[in-house]
């Protein structure tokens, strides 16, 4: 284990159960609805019964605790180093986390401790510093409610200029990139924080009169061959869509995802990047899109 065991769900479950006394407001029902939200399905079985017995001496028999302070815990060496190693990612450092306390402290890991795989690399400039102070305006407009002023480069290296109000911040493991999602006057749009040149803050807008349009999402149908552990594979890949999986035969599934539309380029590149062992069903028009892409990659292939 990483952390010490006395941190763990039984301490948490504990600390809640004193809280509760502490504050008057205990009773038999909630000290099995701590137990049940913080600890494991069986520990109702073990722990309300060791305090109302006062095995445990931390509750009275009117549910009332001798204990005066609420229950603090200190974190371990081993914490302060894995903190200190999360909170050295450049990613996590453009949101300005706090790393007060952990100072003189060895991060448990480095980070160039970790290969990764099967994403592109040309992520963004984290440690650029216009584009943390692109992205930090960003932040700043979202928590204050303003809208923003924004030139950025188009796909096709347009220089564009909106102003808009930024409803959502979005990261890509895959392309590890980060973009925001964005409503102008008369639709929403999406921004790869990198392409940003510009960014000032504007005046401040109501949330109550603003509201962001509802994601249009689509469903892809596919089945699935499991070979060379490809079903672990696209479930860990796809784990943040709403999905259904069924099994159809030997080794093999059909699987439906819900995907934002916006996203269809994206999904098509994860697709693809399955091979032989996934084939898509429906919508047809990703079908047409992938057999155009396996039909130039072919035509590069041999133009060699």
């Amino acid at each position: 284990m990483l952390f010490n065991e006395i941190y763990g769900k039984y301490f948490a479950a504990v600390s809640e159960i004193i809280k509760a006394a502490q504050s008057g407001k205990l009773t038999e029902k909630e000290l099995y609805a701590i137990v049940r939200d913080n600890a494991f399905a069986e520990s109702s079985l073990v722990i309300p019964q060791m305090l109302k017995d006062e095995n445990w001496p931390l509750l009275r028999k009117d549910l009332s605790t001798p204990i005066e302070h609420a229950p603090e815990r200190s974190l371990t060496l081993l914490e302060k180093r894995w903190l200190k190693s999360l909170l050295s990612d450049p990613r996590i450092k453009l949101f300005d986390v706090s790393a007060k306390g952990l100072e003189d402290i060895e991060p448990l890991y480095p980070a160039d401790s970790f290969v990764y795989f099967d994403r592109y690399s040309n992520g963004d400039s984290f440690e650029d510093p216009e584009y943390i102070k692109n992205f930090k305006t960003v932040l700043k407009a979202m928590r204050e409610h303003r809208k923003v002023y924004v030139e950025f480069k188009g796909h096709r290296g347009t220089d564009q200029k909106r102003n808009c109000v930024v409803y959502n911040l979005e990261y890509s493991s895959k392309d590890d990139k980060f973009r925001i999602i964005a409503s102008g006057d008369r639709y929403s749009f999406i921004i790869n924080m990198a392409r940003i040149t510009k960014c000032e803050l504007m005046e401040e807008y109501s949330p109550e009169e603003f509201r962001p349009k509802a994601p249009i999402k689509k469903e892809i149908v596919f089945e699935l061959f499991d070979e060379r552990n490809a079903l672990e594979r696209v479930m860990l890949h796809f784990s943040h869509l709403e999905k259904e999986t069924e099994k159809i035969g030997d080794k093999k599934y059909r699987v439906k995802l819900l995907y934002e539309t916006e996203d269809e380029t994206e999904m098509l590149i994860r697709i693809l990047s399955f091979g032989p062992m996934i084939k898509v069903l429906s919508p047809q028009n990703l079908i047409e899109q992938i057999k155009n892409r396996i039909e130039k990659q072919e035509k590069l292939r041999t133009q060699k």
